[in-house]
């Protein structure tokens, strides 16, 4: 079968593939046919290693098809079913999963250890233990999710990632305010989704903070009342707030330098969300004066914040209703053997999301 493959870390380019083939099928697992699957940030981080990440693998965690097999023991899925890849489904019976932490389950991520491909050169990982960027793969059952049938595959595969995870992050985690400011530094698709968060959430001010000159524009399409590049968010922060500070500013970039503008943005009291992964050796800091003084709440939103499978249901409910856009998430178009230029897409910043079809 056909994939894309990072043979070693650091490699900006991805090779595609004829020769793969899907391993691990057996008790509790599955085999899905991807029909659709979105390019996140988290890929890129993955291949220059920002995040872990043993190679050979393939990227890609965001994606959608139908079942091909089950092994034994799977009777809640049969051949043909609809799917979206949840790459971090919770257990139900750990820790975090008792606390109704389910975000925050790592049993699955075990498997990330263990490969799920292979071609004659050896056996390759799938990233987050997925590896969506090939025509089929297998998965633990719990990692594949039923979809309505009037979910498109395209949508489906934004929601199993990017769109779950902004939406969440001001839903679940902020919990953001009606008649609130916000702030939101990163307009790709998971800042885009954050902003429509914040929008659903009654944000009375919803800035939109990037470089880049056509995802400022997206983001007034989807909700945000100002767009602003990096160098105009103080001048910004002191119009609408009278330099008080934002009440609450999300970081969708993962990285110190903007945590470190996120928490210079926020007011007093107010809270600063981090939604992008970043680096192990990437420290944020903060004086210990100004953590108490200024009691400034930092709120790390993993996947969302909250219960995922719920958190899907919630949003196919709101894009039926139309009171989201998932649709014009989508800027870009690719086939799988156009992959490297997806990346590209990504790395300009010219794409919110790129959908790769298979």
């Amino acid at each position: 079968m056909r994939a894309a493959l990072q043979s070693e870390i650091g490699q900006d380019k991805l090779e595609v593939v004829d020769d793969m083939e899907a391993v691990g099928l057996g008790p509790g697992k599955v085999k899905i046919r991807i029909r659709a699957t979105g390019l996140c940030h988290s890929d890129l981080s993955a291949m220059n290693g920002v995040l872990p990440q043993p190679a050979p693998f393939i990227p890609g965690h965001e994606g959608s098809g139908v079942i091909a097999d089950v092994g034994d023991g799977v009777t809640h899925l049969k051949q043909g079913d609809r799917v979206l890849v949840c790459w971090l489904p919770p257990c139900g019976h750990c820790a975090a999963c008792k606390r109704g932490q389910g975000h925050l389950c790592l049993e699955s991520l075990v498997n990330a250890g263990t490969p799920n491909f292979r071609r004659a050169g050896g056996d390759v990982f799938g990233f987050a233990a997925t590896g969506t960027f090939a025509e089929e793969l297998v998965v633990d059952a719990k990692c594949a999710v039923p979809i309505p049938d009037d979910v498109p595959f395209d949508i489906a595969a934004l929601i199993g990632c990017g769109v779950t995870t902004g939406l969440g992050a001001a839903i679940n985690t902020a919990k953001v305010e009606a008649g609130s400011s916000v702030a939101v530094i990163g307009c790709g698709g998971v800042g885009i989704s954050v902003i429509q968060g914040a929008r659903l959430q009654g944000a009375a001010q919803i800035i939109a903070v990037d470089p880049v000159a056509s995802r400022r524009e997206a983001a007034l399409r989807f909700g945000a009342t100002e767009a602003v590049a990096p160098d105009a968010l103080d001048d910004a922060k002191s119009r609408i707030t009278s330099g008080e500070g934002f009440d609450y500013v999300f970081e969708v970039v993962g990285k110190s330098a903007t945590a470190q503008t996120a928490y210079k943005a926020t007011r007093r009291g107010g809270s600063v969300v981090v939604v992008g992964a970043g680096a192990l050796d990437d420290t944020f800091q903060v004086d210990m004066f100004s953590l108490f003084f200024d009691e400034k709440k930092i709120l790390p939103s993993m996947y969302g914040g909250g219960d995922v499978l719920r958190s899907y249901e919630r949003t196919i409910a709101l894009w039926r209703a139309g009171r989201v856009d998932l649709e014009g998430l989508i800027t870009h178009r690719v086939h799988l053997t156009e992959i490297n230029d997806a990346l590209d897409q990504m790395r300009t910043g010219v794409a919110l999301r790129t959908c790769i079809e298979l």
